[in-house]
Order: structure tokens, then sequence, then C-alpha cells
């Protein structure tokens, strides 16, 4: 299965992405940790890490600071780094979305934009709707290119 997934940190200079690698997380501690190393590289906080796989679902996770991350996953599956998931989100169906929608409202994505993307568009373009959104979207289509 493939997959693309990218951590943005916010610095006092702009938004920073770098693709990220999560073939090696075992876990939610491993992709928090991949998180927090990207924050502190670049000084930044919040971080966002977005994630898609074979056009079927994307997933949008938030750390701020030592909190745990929060998540927002458009269709949730138990395969492949799907399965990273299921800790922040919880036990829910197979194929049903899951999480908060509201982690990214404070940076301008609307809890139900989210949610409407997660069931309407492509992962590729609902997650280029929502680093726009957000204020990153240049730095996604660097990444993407």
């Amino acid at each position: 299965m493939s997959y693309f997934a990218a951590v943005f940190a916010r610095t006092p200079q702009g938004w920073i992405g770098t693709e990220a690698v999560l073939a090696e997380a075992e876990g939610v501690d491993d992709v928090a940790d991949l998180m927090r190393e990207a924050a502190f590289e670049s000084y930044g906080d919040p971080v966002v890490l977005l994630i898609e796989q074979d056009d079927d679902w994307f997933a949008v996770l938030r750390l701020d600071g030592e909190d745990e991350p929060r998540a927002y996953v458009s269709t949730v599956r138990e395969d492949g780094i799907g399965s990273l998931f299921t800790q922040l989100v919880g036990e829910v169906p197979d194929g049903d979305a899951a999480g908060d929608p509201a982690l990214l409202d404070d940076l301008g994505v609307d809890p139900g934009r989210l949610s409407d993307l997660g069931e309407r568009a492509l992962p590729g373009d609902a997650l280029l709707a929502v680093a726009e959104q957000a204020g990153f979207g240049e730095e996604f289509d660097r990444l993407r290119d």
C-alpha cells in the first residue's frame, strides 16, 4: 500500500513542512515522537501531520506541546498504517470517519468542512484544501510535487 505523509510545524517565520516516513512506526507513540521531533527541529507549535493512503482515506493529526496528539480520520482502516490511529480515534467500524473534526478549527478549518471533505473529496484534494485553509498550502504543494 502506498501512502503520503507530511509534517507541518508553525514557526515564527511561517509553516515549515517535511515528508514523514511512517513505515517503522509501531503505534501512536512513535507517530507522536516523529511529530515532536519536527517541532523541536523547527521550534514550531502546533505540529500537523497529514496522511493519505491509496486515494482511499486521509488522516489529520495535531500535536500541541506535550499534549497527546488528536486525530481525524476520514475512513477508518484496520490495515496498513491506518491501524496506527485506532488508539487516537477509538474503536469504530471499519470504513467510518472518526476522531475530532474540530482539531484545526483555530487554524481556519471548519469542523463541518473537514467532515464534508472526508465524505466527498479524494484524499489528496481534501488534504490540499485543509493545508490551504490552515495556511500551509504552498508547503504542501512543494512536498507533493
